[in-house]
């Protein structure tokens, strides 16, 4: 089984490039399942449930996102309307919508993709080791095919996550910094790891954000407001090899679309 995970999805730029790439691109590469995080696929900031049924449309079955879900108030009853939008979670209880969805895709294989947030730098909620026990725990054993959305500030964190999570799930990729690493590996016990798969967005730009504002802010120590830039508009995504009868990757391989 093989799925393609979209990166951070930034602004009106991300969301063209999804919409003119990502059915062609899955279908060359016999794509089973798509996931995207879509945490700033509005203006840069958060999501609303039209920009969600958009990319619903362009072919990604399931949406993650992390901090910036909150953004926009008009998507917190979309949360709990539509579960194949995920919110982290570990945020605590009483938060708007969930954070594991379990599906099937269109051959039959049952999959559950989980959305968590690490805390070092970010707000301080749940724990998020502890929360992927429980909701490890509780998942049907029979579904062998788990992808995790780790949306965290630091690599070190995400490191430990993957390592915490090898053999339990079958991908651990982070999201969150806008910036892609280079590695991607399998681990021992046959989780596929990326430390960031980086944004699909502008990249002549400062993290998607217009980059003379952003050096503004950095000079004047003044809040300014960040319009997502234009420029330099890349796809960047994942794509990982799974076994669905033991739910071990096969291989993990980046893939950047221009």
């Amino acid at each position: 089984m093989k799925i393609l995970f979209i990166g951070d999805i930034v602004g009106k730029p991300g969301r063209r490039i999804v919409k003119e790439r990502t059915a062609d691109f899955a279908q060359e590469e016999g794509i089973d399942l798509v996931i995207a995080n879509c945490e700033n696929a509005a203006a840069g900031f958060g999501i609303t449930p039209t920009l969600a049924d958009e990319l619903f449309k362009a072919g990604i079955d399931v949406l993650t996102t992390g901090n910036h879900v909150w953004d926009k108030r008009e998507v917190l009853g979309y949360l709990d309307a539509e579960p194949r939008i995920l919110r982290p979670a570990n945020y605590p209880e009483g938060a708007a919508g969930q954070g594991l969805y379990v599906g099937t895709t269109k051959h039959g294989t049952r999959y559950a993709v989980l959305n968590l947030q690490g805390r070092v730098y970010l707000p301080a909620i749940d724990c998020p080791f502890r929360k992927v026990d429980a909701l490890l725990e509780r998942l049907d054993p029979d579904v062998k095919v788990r992808f995790v959305d780790f949306h965290a500030e630091v690599t070190s964190e995400k490191g430990a996550y993957g390592w915490y999570l090898d053999g339990r799930v079958s991908a651990v990729v982070g999201t969150h910094t806008h910036i892609p690493t280079a590695d991607e590996r399998i681990l021992p016990e046959g989780t596929a790891y990326l430390t960031d798969v980086g944004m699909t967005g502008p990249y002549d730009s400062v993290i998607g954000m217009d980059k003379e504002g952003s050096i503004a802010r950095f000079l004047s120590a003044l809040p300014g407001r960040f319009e997502p830039a234009r420029g330099g508009v890349r796809f960047c995504s994942v794509v990982v090899d799974v076994d669905e009868s033991t739910g071990q990757a096969r291989s993990i391989e980046r893939k950047v679309l221009v």
